[in-house]
């Protein structure tokens, strides 16, 4: 959520922040702003808007002073609102005396800074963030010493956030600090420039380091300096970014979300193939202590979305393969449960951006009560990657489309890998029987591919359910835990009420919801199920449903006498997840272009949840 961005350098600053929140558009806002300086007036200029970051930029050609056309240093924003209603007065950034600041986070003590620090009269708008930048003026008066007053300043605030900041007599420089809310910052010939997120600097460098938690960070054009709050210079940790800086482009698709659909079987390849030595998974190249697989009794997943929903595949094939139960948790209401944690409990966090809010603190939760933690991240120096004990990256590379659909995939590969790896060490399997298991891993990505060769069947499918307002998936085992990614990826693109249930419990209430005008998205691809399911499907379509059923090819003969049916490319039942995954992320995709809405961003949706 928000999208922040710094800048300072030889380039022109506003076209630097508007293609920077363009690119951070997925991460989900409602206005967009920014400031600049550096310019023949060395004043600081703020332009912002409710709406588009395209909005901004008509703003800009319209409003935007001459001498700011020229300006070199500024910062940037896209709001997700939370303090006060979605209006130009609400946008970041905001202005307090001399300071100017953009905000990612929540102040949970804004009210009681609003009367400490006597700033009612001096407010304009209704939100947290400009209180924050009262509080900093104030302190920033008194000592006329940006970091000083930086750090007088974070220590009376209360709950999360990222502050990117422009002081009036430092007209070319940028200043930030953090905490929890993340901040990713880089030094290039180009100047300088910090971020919420990689893919914004990816326009400059592959280098970039993660902004420390309670560290003030110090941009110049030629020049970037860390300090703690004591003032004690601090050196950056660099790290590299894992993808092309062209990765993060559309190259030619009208959407990224198809893109991604179509990168899943190479993120497969990439995630599995570095972690096999002659068939056995080996995660030397993680540097995983195997002991947090072997020394735990118990295992959490806690995550959210999509990546909740691996967590219900490896559940599955834990019960089945490991004999393990396995806990699978919404990462939101995690710690609200009062789960049972200790030394021998494993929590297993999941997460695409490695930011997710609630993720983090069910991370931080359990380690308090000394459980072990592993993630399951796709970006390096992430926060939650750096709060885990151990790390498995999914190298799925940018998803920028707010519907995940690699990173789903990808993750998944990492718990089959894991499901064989402890089967292998605690003795379940022998190497055989573990080379046959990764053997079938490794074709899945021919088994994707497969089904985006018959993209255009699944196309002429999902026109036939444009116009539902209510839409139903039914299905057994692992297909019961695919649908539930199925039909959260529809809801989330096409605004169709979809709701995936099991199919053994539609008698138990969900059947009277069954009318002519409900299409049944039905999964079999379970060969013990085939019976039962199809069993349920022809009950669904006695009561007058619309039902397409996605198939494994080798069960489907006869069916298309009974059934509109999809063929899916035949595969062993554990394995049978990843093509049908793929099925139904091209139907809601479809479902979703095809209404004309627009894919990538999804209405009241962020990719990157970074408050609670």
């Amino acid at each position: 959520m928000c999208g922040i961005i710094g800048y300072t350098g030889s380039e022109t600053a506003q076209e630097v922040i508007t293609d920077a929140l363009t690119t951070l558009e997925y991460r989900g806002y409602d206005s967009a702003g920014l400031a600049l300086s550096g310019s023949k007036s060395r004043s600081i200029d703020i332009y912002k808007c409710a709406g588009r970051v395209s909005d901004l930029k008509s703003m800009l050609e319209k409003k935007m002073k001459p001498a700011d056309r020229e300006a070199t240093c500024g910062v940037g924003h896209t709001r997700w609102a939370t303090h006060g209603g979605v209006t130009d007065t609400n946008a970041h950034p905001h202005r307090v005396g001399t300071v100017t600041l953009v905000h990612n986070g929540i102040i949970e003590n804004y009210r009681e800074l609003t009367d400490e620090f006597r700033l009612k009269g001096k407010l304009k708008s209704e939100t947290d963030t400009e209180v924050v930048a009262g509080v900093l003026d104030s302190f920033y008066a008194e000592s006329e010493d940006p970091k000083k007053a930086i750090a007088e300043t974070v220590k009376e605030l209360k709950g999360t956030f990222a502050l990117v900041v422009m002081f009036a007599n430092y007209p070319d420089v940028v200043f930030a600090v953090r905490n929890v809310s993340p901040i990713v910052a880089t030094q290039s010939p180009q100047g300088s420039m910090l971020a919420s997120d990689l893919t914004a600097l990816t326009r400059f460098t592959d280098r970039y380091f993660v902004l420390p938690e309670y560290t003030i960070a110090e941009l110049h054009r030629s020049a970037l300096y860390l300090w703690t709050l004591n003032g004690k210079p601090v050196e950056p940790e660099w790290l590299t970014m894992d993808w092309e800086k062209n990765s993060a482009d559309k190259g030619g698709y009208p959407f990224y979300m198809e893109k991604e659909i179509d990168e899943q079987p190479e993120g497969i390849r990439k995630t599995v193939e570095p972690r096999l030595k002659d068939g056995i998974p080996d995660f030397s190249c993680d540097e995983l202590d195997e002991s947090i697989l072997t020394d735990t009794e118990e295992i959490t997943v806690a995550a959210c979305g999509t990546a909740m929903h691996t967590g219900l595949v490896f559940q599955n094939l834990a019960r089945k393969i490991l004999h393990t139960e396995v806990n699978v948790c919404l990462a939101s209401e995690y710690m609200y449960g009062e789960p049972v944690v200790g030394e021998k409990t494993l929590l297993i966090a999941v997460s695409q951006s490695g930011e997710t809010i609630d993720t983090l603190e069910a991370v931080k939760y359990a380690k308090k009560r000394g459980a072990r933690t592993l993630g399951i991240i796709n970006v390096r120096g992430s926060s939650i990657a750096r709060e885990c004990e151990s790390v498995l990256f999914t190298n799925a590379g940018p998803e920028i489309a707010v519907a995940s659909t690699k990173a789903y995939t990808t993750q998944l590969s990492l718990f089959y890998l894991l499901i064989a790896r402890i089967a292998y060490l605690k003795g379940i399997w022998d190497e055989d029987k573990v080379r046959d298991f990764t053997a079938h891993l490794c074709r899945t990505p021919d088994a994707v591919d497969e089904v985006l060769n018959i993209r255009k069947d699944i196309h002429i499918i999902a026109r036939n359910i444009l116009e539902a307002s209510d839409l139903f998936m039914i299905g057994r085992g692992l297909d019961y835990a695919a649908l539930q990614e199925g039909s959260l990826k529809l809801k989330e693109v096409s605004y169709i009420h979809s709701e995936a249930y099991a199919s053994g419990e539609l008698k138990h209430g969900p059947i009277a919801l069954i009318t002519e005008e409900t299409p049944v998205v039905a999964l079999a691809t379970q060969e013990s199920l085939l019976k039962k399911g199809l069993s349920n499907v022809r009950e669904v379509r006695s009561r007058g449903a619309s039902v397409v059923l996605f198939v494994k090819n080798a069960m489907s003969e006869g069916l298309e006498q009974e059934f509109n049916i999809v063929r899916l490319p035949d595969l062993p039942d554990e394995f049978m997840v990843f093509p049908a995954a793929c099925a139904l992320q091209l139907l809601a995709y479809y479902v979703s272009s095809d209404k004309g809405f627009d894919v990538d961003k999804p209405r009241n949706l962020a990719k990157v949840v970074t408050v609670e």
